[in-house]
């Protein structure tokens, strides 16, 4: 199983006295769409429509004194974010997002502003979800997936990442690594 030298470097450093890492690597790079786009894509283009309709009419209007147009800036602002600027942010921060298996725990390191470590024993897991698409990338989701919170995974709003699961998200040859979680969850003989 190959480690990915990056990922390798930036987590080395979280390792425990004796822990010993069994696997690195990244998700998947760039731009791309998510299953909740089939959603999020029609209400930005509604959104982010009715914002620059709203803001255009309020600039245009012969009321120079009104505030109309000063209400209309936020809205266009997150019609933006939500048609194009979350798949910047996304690919951003999966950029800087590392994944780590070791023989005590799964490591998920990220974070845009600040550099953010997400641990997960393995020896007190009791759900692990794998997710494996037909090119062999997937997803591996530590603990109970709530549906109401999953379909916002990659929206990155504040605060809302708190409330998923740990994942390790876009995995290349995701099954090896979700077989090598388990093997590392059995006791040690």
């Amino acid at each position: 199983m190959t480690m990915d030298n990056s990922a390798e470097a930036a987590l080395v450093k979280e390792l425990g006295h004796g822990e010993r890492l069994l696997w690195s690597g990244k998700p998947r790079q760039g731009i791309f769409f998510r299953p909740s786009d089939i959603f999020m894509v029609p209400f930005s283009l509604f959104w982010g429509g009715f914002a620059f309709f709203w803001e255009y009419t309020a600039m245009t209007a012969n009321n120079s004194q009104s505030l109309f147009p000063l209400f209309g800036i936020p809205f266009v602002l997150i019609g933006i974010y939500i048609i194009a600027g979350r798949f910047f942010v996304d690919s951003y921060q999966r950029s800087r997002t590392y994944y780590g298996v070791t023989d005590q725990r799964a490591l998920i390191l990220s974070g845009i502003m600040a550099r953010q470590l997400k641990a997960i024993s393995l020896q007190n897991l009791n759900e692990i979800s794998l997710t494996e698409r037909s090119d062999g990338s997937g997803d591996i989701s530590f603990g109970s997936i709530d549906p109401m919170y999953a379909m916002w995974r990659g929206m990155e709003w504040p605060g809302m990442s708190s409330r998923l699961v740990p994942t390790f998200e876009f995995v290349e040859g995701v099954r090896t690594v979700y077989d090598l979680i388990k093997k590392a969850q059995r006791p040690k003989t």
